[in-house]
């Protein structure tokens, strides 16, 4: 039998079908799903009920229409669509440059969630081909939700990966800003300011919050400290990954390097500027690459690596960065050190460390906190421990000094990991006009 009467046979055509659902099932670990077996054989065995009430079919000759197939498309391209973004993979795009230079703002991703294993919908009510926003207005209804629960993987998050997560201040978002971030803005403004200024506020569900894309530098467990910008996981210096970029002030005998050799350099023209006083570039970020070239260059008298002491450099003060306590002399180059937690593991509290965790035990862990007469309370009894109920992540820009990340809103939870970066589609720059704009040799890079 050649495969194309296989195809035509529809025992074959049930058995196959069948058999990839039946795979679907077991991995959804939802066996009430097996009654879907039952429209399955319908459809390609006895034929007794109209599944696509909506599909019209045409006898010999009859004039098709039109509108009927449009529809039958449309729902064909949602169904599909949807399945492939809940399960496999999904489309993104980097809003910022907080990667450069190893992505690119501009660069539109596809998301693979088979990486670390997709996560159920939570809001399942969504409009079809939005993530929170449409028109200006929320696009999903909050009438249904569901446990968090993620599927099998081919991985867990490692360090050094690309990671595509939820956004863990963006449980709660300004109306008038929405990019900002909410907390940070009570913290500096004063909530009463900022609510006046930019609110309303409106809250969202852990699966609709924004998307970042971020580089996982410490796994639960590790212990992290940022030394002079130079990341360490316990005493070990952490690998330098070619797209890691820091901000060097670049002295010149008081011209300009050309553009045109900066602009093949790679370095984003969008954060350059140049100081007649200094004379020079106070803020350039390089790579280790770039480095190397620029200090090469005729009209370059030294390049300095730019290093946050403490107190922070403004904008940053103790108010932005984690964990917002004057008790805690971290700023963005020396930070630490910092453990991160794990599921399971349990950890003394007091006051002094409480800042550290306070926002995983209420936000992420859904207890209540109280601090009365210097004795901590959860769910309004006293304790002096806590035990993690589930993985926590510290991520980080590649654009060091150019970035918002996790030493400016702490841990990333586990279930607020969508997925992992696997190709680049299309890449287009923004400081560009067509065609110079568009990165030809970025399309279908695989990350």
């Amino acid at each position: 039998m050649s495969l194309k009467e296989l195809y035509h046979n529809k025992w074959a055509r049930f058995g196959f079908w069948a058999v990839l659902y039946i795979l679907w099932v077991i991995w959804l670990g939802n066996y009430w799903w097996l009654f879907g077996l039952v429209p399955i054989f319908d459809g390609h065995i006895t034929k007794k009920v109209k599944w696509l009430f909506w599909k019209k079919e045409y006898k010999e000759g009859e004039k098709r229409n039109i509108l009927l197939d449009w529809l039958d498309a449309i729902i064909f391209a949602v169904v599909v669509v949807t399945f492939i973004n809940t399960f496999f993979f999904q489309a993104f795009k980097i809003p910022s440059s907080s990667m450069e230079s190893s992505l690119y703002t501009g660069d539109h991703l596809f998301v693979s969630k088979l990486a670390y294993g997709p996560k159920l919908p939570q809001t399942p009510l969504t409009i079809p081909f939005t993530h929170n926003v449409i028109a200006g207005r929320e696009s999903y209804s909050e009438l249904i939700q569901n446990d968090y629960r993620r599927l099998k993987g081919f991985g867990r998050v490692k360090t050094g990966d690309y990671v595509v997560f939820a956004f863990p201040h963006g449980d709660t978002v300004l109306v008038k800003d929405p990019a900002a971030d909410y907390y940070t803005y009570v913290r500096t403004l004063g909530r009463e300011y900022t609510i006046r200024n930019y609110g309303p506020v409106k809250v969202r569900p852990s699966d609709k919050k924004d998307h970042y894309v971020k580089r996982c530098v410490a796994s639960p467990g590790d212990t992290l400290t940022i030394k002079d910008g130079q990341v360490y996981i316990g005493s070990q210096p952490q690998e330098n990954w070619p797209g890691v970029q820091n901000s060097y002030c670049v002295v010149t005998d008081g011209n300009r390097i050309n553009p045109k050799n900066l602009e093949k350099l790679g370095v984003n023209s969008a954060e350059l500027w140049f100081h007649p006083g200094l004379p020079g570039y106070p803020h350039m970020p390089l790579t280790a690459q770039m480095l190397e070239t620029v200090e090469n260059y005729a009209n370059v008298v030294s390049v300095t690596r730019n290093i946050d002491a403490y107190p922070p450099d403004y904008p940053d003060s103790d108010l932005t960065i984690f964990p917002f306590s004057s008790d805690y002399k971290w700023t963005r180059d020396n930070f630490g050190p910092l453990w991160i937690p794990y599921k399971g593991a349990t950890v003394e509290l007091t006051i002094e460390n409480l800042p550290l965790y306070q926002r995983i035990i209420t936000s992420y862990e859904g207890n209540a906190l109280e601090v009365r007469d210097g004795k901590i309370y959860i769910n309004s009894e006293e304790t002096q421990s806590y035990t993690f109920k589930q993985d926590y992540y510290f991520m980080m820009g590649d654009n060091r000094h150019n970035s918002l990340d996790s030493r400016y809103w702490g841990f990333v939870p586990e279930d607020h990991i969508v997925g992992k970066p696997a190709v680049i589609w299309l890449s287009i720059d923004g400081n560009r006009k067509f065609p110079h704009n568009i990165r030809w040799r970025r399309f279908f890079k695989f990350v």
